[in-house]
């Protein structure tokens, strides 16, 4: 390899080392005492305000780029609630999201023709991989955001039927459905924290103004559920006709249960077919080697040289 090389390679390491270190102590450390002081004397932190700047700074710098990969056919709406399902709420997210897209692209194969000598194939075999390199670097967002919103939405979906039942206890003892919504939103934090930052979401819209119906509209647009939309079409009917909501809700989360412990059942189904491959190309092998190793060398040793007659 050229000197060029080893240059580029030692200085990549040395940026990864300091990046990995900077992210680690960043979320490792804890409070200093000048965070601590002005939290007793009630005086603003000054990083929330430095975040935002250095957040809208980086916005205003990826936003050109973001331009390069962003859809024209798509709608904007439908951009946003990709994001709220992930839980993103911030509107730059969309921005970060397609200049990034844009940057992996470019920069993969860009560190694919300087770091490794694929420059040097011949033929189209360096125009083949730099277009596996760029469509990685540009699908590699589409993965990573789709892997989140599959977590958030699962865990919604396990701890929803549980926030039912505390809602059911505070529907029960007399108390309203907003302030039963509430109550749940600060007990169901120890359960599902992601579960809990909806319902207090519902709370505050509820607070400012925004009628039943629209609170719980935005819940089932921002988590993407069809468990939540459900109930949501059910709480909105229940309301409509003035049936009983707790026996409604009642109803509801024994079904939510059922299709919880019919989904753990699919994935427990699921696991024996998934234990298939790992046996068959990485256990069975040493197995059989350490169980057949020893038969096969005496067979080497003894039967191998009678049957040859250099016994």
């Amino acid at each position: 390899m050229a000197p060029e090389v080893y240059v580029v390679l030692g200085a990549l390491f040395v940026a990864v080392v300091v990046a990995v270190y900077s992210v680690g102590a960043y979320f490792l450390r804890g409070p200093d005492a000048r965070k601590r002081l002005r939290g007793v004397v009630g005086q603003v932190d000054m990083s929330a305000k430095e975040l935002a700047e250095w957040q809208a700074r980086m916005v205003k710098a990826a936003t050109p780029v973001a331009k390069l990969a962003t859809p024209k056919d798509e709608d904007v709406s439908k951009i946003r609630a990709k994001f709220l399902h992930a839980g993103f709420r911030d509107p730059s997210a969309p921005i970060i999201y397609f200049a990034l897209k844009t940057v992996l692209a470019i920069g993969l194969p860009v560190l694919l023709l300087l770091l490794t000598e694929v420059r040097f194939r011949p033929g189209y075999q360096p125009m083949f991989f730099l277009l596996i390199a760029a469509a990685f670097g540009y699908y590699l967002p589409n993965a990573v955001l789709a892997r989140l919103t599959e977590n958030r939405q699962r865990e919604l979906f396990e701890a929803f039927p549980d926030a039912l039942d505390l809602m059911i206890v505070c529907v029960e003892a007399g108390v309203s459905l907003d302030a039963a919504i509430a109550r749940t939103a600060s007990e169901i934090g120890l359960r599902s924290p992601k579960l809990a930052e909806e319902l207090n979401m519902v709370g505050l819209e509820l607070r400012v103004g925004a009628t039943r119906e629209r609170a719980l509209r935005n819940l089932a647009a921002r988590t993407g559920l069809e468990e939540i939309s459900s109930f949501v079409a059910m709480m909105l009917q229940a309301d409509r006709f003035g049936t009983s909501v707790a026996d409604s809700m009642r109803v509801h989360a024994e079904s939510l249960r059922i299709r919880r412990r019919q989904r753990a059942e699919e994935q427990a189904a699921k696991i024996p077919l998934k234990m298939l491959f790992p046996l068959i190309f990485c256990i069975f092998p040493s197995l059989l080697l350490v169980l057949m190793g020893p038969a096969m060398i005496q067979i080497y040793r003894l039967l191998l040289p009678a049957m040859t007659g250099r016994m």
